[in-house]
């Protein structure tokens, strides 16, 4: 959240090692969403409604200004009873927030009841108040009462912020496992890049619910309209309740997201967890397991259909030396390296040009609804007739070592005009260490490329690339660990492994310098 001139940020964290357990709220500042100063922990296990963990939450700013923390606690072993907790700042003057209080007598202000299973009751929202109501609401993720696999957002309300009452049906529920970490916003319908206030509603407004599936580990999300009057959400595309074809933030390593209004640059900006995809050995031995992706700013597409994402500006602070290429062609089988920079840590932003569209291969229909699965049959060592073309990432001298991130383009499909676009992320060369877990990732692309043109951006982090294709139509987050392509030894290449040539139409690179991260 953003408290009198700070960003704050709260996390899930081990002060005791980099392995799961002895969970805390841990609490950093920045004033620029990218450098970071940690605090004292905001909550730890302290009273009997939490002693077994202090697990997920949100916060709230009330209409005094005043924020508010709710999060779940576990209050019985074995992680086996949720419920969920209210603190407060002990000086709300204090705009660093360094500490914070349970109020007496009040905690826990909402339990599982009616019918709710206790073992998956958790993460409660940012609460909403819209003009001239009366009632705070929030959303806590759950499963469907009464059994099954419906994963479920329920609806609570209140007058005071301190006793809810559940409203009997969920917002919404899917056939897809329990839902953790729901978020709920509005967002602008006239596809402009302004945020909007959580508790914003209106004939202008549509509303985004998310949900993190617990089984699939991934966070997906539906574009739809929210009716207050009786408590009800529905999406804009009925197949949005199929995990299979959900939206997803990000078609990659990134889970549990969530988002804030900022109100100093009016903007909604997604926050993303990327686990570690090396062994818990080599997490003890480097002291630490887990990052967040970089801030990203969201908002509707035109089209209506789906969010776009892009890092937020302050990122672009981080430049410095850079070059830069114009209209170069790369042939069939070619690549070509982008030299001048290191490129451990950087950001490129590219876009290409397909001469022709003609030689684009059939998509095999057992995966055309697939994305993720026809990267692994179609990956970047596999010739295609339009690509795959794309960059080699954190590659080494000899290219034994390389991340792919690259598009490849379909044939339209039957009764369709529009060729099908896939963008992967491919590390299975990222690494000559062979304990690590390396699955190629990928998203369709839902945008027109009929006129050869389509976009690349790509954050590269050491062991860390993000990529926004298409303006943030799809991203995708890796985590990769090379052996070779390690600092000065890191190199970055564009290449086009398809039968057609495509032009490099302008690829600038920037060195990135490192931010402050956690006072470190």
């Amino acid at each position: 959240m953003y408290y009198k001139g700070w960003y704050h940020f709260f996390y899930q964290y081990n002060p005791k090692g980099a392995v799961w357990g002895n969970i805390v709220w841990a609490h950093s500042v920045s004033r620029d969403l990218i450098n970071w100063i940690a605090l004292e922990t905001a909550l730890k296990p302290s009273i009997p409604s939490d002693q077994y963990g202090c697990w997920s939450g949100s916060a709230t700013i009330l209409p005094d200004g005043t924020p508010v923390i709710m999060y779940t606690g576990i209050d019985r072993p074995n992680l086996n009873y949720q419920v969920q907790n209210l603190a407060f700042p002990r000086n709300a003057s204090d705009p660093l927030l360094r500490e914070w209080v349970k109020p007496a007598g009040i905690n826990p202000i909402i339990v599982p009841e009616g019918g709710i299973n206790a073992t998956q009751f958790r993460d409660p929202t940012t609460a909403w108040r819209t003009a001239g109501d009366t009632h705070w609401r929030l959303l806590i993720g759950s499963v469907a009462a009464g059994g099954g696999a419906r994963g479920a957002a329920y609806v609570y309300r209140s007058r005071d912020f301190r006793r809810w009452t559940r409203v009997r049906r969920p917002l919404h529920s899917a056939a897809t496992g329990m839902w953790e970490c729901p978020d709920f916003f509005p967002v602008s319908r006239d596809g402009r890049r302004v945020g909007l206030e959580t508790s914003v509603l209106g004939p202008k407004v549509k509303h985004v619910l998310k949900n993190s599936l617990d089984l699939r580990r991934y966070d997906y999300y539906t574009v739809g309209t929210y009716d207050r009057r009786v408590e009800k959400y529905v999406p804009d595309d009925p197949a949005g309740d199929d995990a299979r074809r959900q939206l997803r933030y990000d078609y990659g390593n990134f889970y549990a997201s969530k988002t804030f209004y900022d109100p100093a640059k009016k903007r909604r900006v997604l926050w993303g967890w990327a686990n570690e995809s090396d062994t818990t050995a080599d997490d003890v031995a480097k002291g630490w397991a887990g990052i967040q992706a970089i801030p990203r700013t969201v908002w509707l597409d035109p089209s209506g259909r789906q969010l776009l994402q892009w890092p937020i500006e302050e990122v672009e602070a981080l430049r410095r030396k850079s070059v830069t290429l114009k209209d170069r062609v790369i042939n069939p089988g070619q690549h070509v390296e982008v030299t001048g920079i290191q490129t451990a840590q950087a950001d490129v932003e590219v876009s290409f040009e397909v001469s022709s569209l003609a030689g684009a291969e059939p998509l095999d229909p057992a995966l055309a609804g697939d994305a993720e699965r026809l990267c692994g049959a179609r990956g970047a060592a596999v010739q295609g007739g339009v690509g795959p073309f794309g960059l080699w990432v954190l590659a080494s001298g000899d290219r034994r070592e390389r991340t792919a991130v690259f598009f490849r383009v379909f044939r339209p499909a039957r009764g369709d005009k529009k060729p099908v676009v896939l963008m992967c992320s491919d590390p299975t060369k990222s690494s000559l260490n062979p304990n690590l877990y390396k699955p190629t990732f990928a998203g369709f692309v839902d945008t027109d490329i009929s006129n050869g043109k389509i976009s690349l951006r790509s954050l590269i982090d050491r062991s860390v690339v993000e990529s926004f294709g298409a303006g943030g139509k799809t991203c995708i987050l890796s985590r990769v660990y090379p052996s070779l392509a390690i600092g000065k030894n890191a190199h970055l290449y564009v290449f086009n492994n398809g039968k057609v040539d495509v032009k490099v139409s302008r690829l600038t690179a920037w060195e990135m310098k490192k931010p402050l991260m956690n006072g470190a």
